[in-house]
């Protein structure tokens, strides 16, 4: 049975910014009356994430998702609609509901910037009233998960960009959370970093229970932790669904790969498409989806091919190609959204 612990109803989030004038006379006439203009960062958002989900939040730069990730932890107050996490009104900040959440921004700090990791996870207990005892033994668990348990006496200032991360990701985790809403949590880490910080949220979504709302610009981090995804552009929703859906519903084209044995065989077919790529003994080309069939069948019967396979194109391209679609087709949009 599903049991949802965050429900977004037509969240709406409207910035209203000072529209200057241009030149001495109108730097005058805005003393008396200024020109504004509204900016519509979140436009009738409705989505539902259940128990134990992990939910990707995704779409482009300015599309609003770090703004719907503020209105549910409650740190902006919508223009419209209404929101419940764990069944509190984000914006009221009852003291249970800040208990229950934790929202990790990959390019913002809650850490102290000049003290020893360890004391900041100890202002994080005393802030969250934990036992000295029970935080301990959080923390010794949560730093042997992500191998930093030597780094606990080091200046916050000192250490690396991964290692801050982790730490971060540790003092939000104290309180044991309900809901994690993780925006850029692997924002400028190393292949290694990211690699450790998906691995962690896996093993402890999985162990904990804990539902998880995370953007990021990194497929693979989607690719790797996400079943399902929620995608916004120009702050309304687009799309709710698989990945693979996103595959299914928008991507045009197949990738072909073959391997051709024989060299003057390979130049020839690279010859004749020359859009096609070459590595090795192996060609790739994208071909359209109702076409692969044949075009399949005709390659097998002239050329040396020991090996062929067929493969989806990657997931940003059909994310841009669902954006092209949207964008052109506006009365689209509601059409789009379906659940996983």
């Amino acid at each position: 049975m599903n049991n949802p612990v965050i429900e977004a109803h037509s969240l709406t989030k409207i910035f209203r910014t000072y529209k200057k004038s241009p030149g001495l006379f109108g730097a005058v006439k805005d003393l008396f009356r200024r020109q504004y203009t509204e900016v519509p960062a979140a436009d009738g958002v409705t989505f539902s994430v259940n128990e134990g989900e992990l939910v990707g939040f995704l779409g482009p730069n300015g599309a609003g998702k770090t703004t719907t990730l503020k209105m549910l932890s409650g740190l902006l107050h919508p223009t419209s609609g209404r929101a419940t996490v764990l069944g509190h009104i984000p914006w009221r900040r009852s003291n249970d509901f800040r208990r229950r959440i934790a929202l990790v921004m990959g390019q913002k700090n809650q850490l102290w910037w000049d003290l020893p990791a360890a004391e900041s996870l100890e202002l994080n207990r005393v802030i969250y009233g934990l036992p000295q005892k029970k935080a301990r033994e959080k923390i010794r668990y949560l730093t042997e998960l992500l191998n930093v348990s030597n780094k606990l006496n080091v200046m916050v200032r000192e250490l690396s960009l991964g290692e801050r991360m982790k730490f971060e990701l540790i003092a939000a985790l104290l309180h044991e959370p309900g809901v994690l809403l993780l925006d850029e949590p692997t924002i400028g880490l190393d292949v290694i970093s990211q690699r450790t910080v998906r691995e962690f949220l896996v093993n402890y979504q999985k162990s904990h229970r804990v539902t998880i709302l995370l953007t990021s610009h990194y497929m693979q981090d989607i690719r790797e932790l996400c079943r399902r995804v929620i995608i916004i552009d120009h702050g309304k929703l687009q799309y709710d669904g698989s990945l693979q859906g996103i595959l299914d519903r928008f991507s045009m084209e197949k990738i072909v790969a073959l391997t051709i044995s024989s060299d003057r065989a390979r130049a020839a077919f690279l010859a004749e498409h020359p859009q096609a790529t070459c590595e090795g003994a192996c060609v790739r080309l994208r071909i359209p989806r109702g076409d692969v069939a044949e075009f399949s069948r005709a390659v097998l019967a002239a050329l040396p091919v020991t090996d062929v396979s067929i493969e989806d194109i990657p997931i940003e391209d059909a994310i841009r190609a669902m954006f092209r679609t949207s964008s052109h087709n506006p009365s689209r949009t509601a059409h789009l959204t379906t659940k996983a």
